[in-house]
């Protein structure tokens, strides 16, 4: 006769619920620290994590624009300016 922990460990949920939690964890190791800029100072950012930064504001930037003049614009924006 089987116990509820037989029963338990035999359910096709208990397996998908697993591997969903095993999947969850391994997405959050591979992009979860990589998603945003590590730091809330533009000084450290690539420019790559300026212009996600500035487009995920509206703030588009053009191709011409160098690092050095991205983050001009970041800490702009964060201290409340507009442009």
């Amino acid at each position: 006769m089987p116990t509820p922990i037989d029963r338990a460990l035999q359910s096709k949920n208990l397996f998908l619920g697993f591997g969903a939690l095993v999947t969850a964890v391994a997405a959050w190791g591979i992009w979860g620290q990589d998603m945003f800029p590590s730091s809330d100072n533009p000084e450290m950012w690539t420019e790559d994590e300026c212009r996600r930064w500035l487009g995920a504001r509206g703030q588009t930037s053009t191709s011409e624009e160098d690092v050095e003049a991205l983050r001009i614009r970041v800490r702009r924006a964060m201290d409340g300016g507009t442009k």
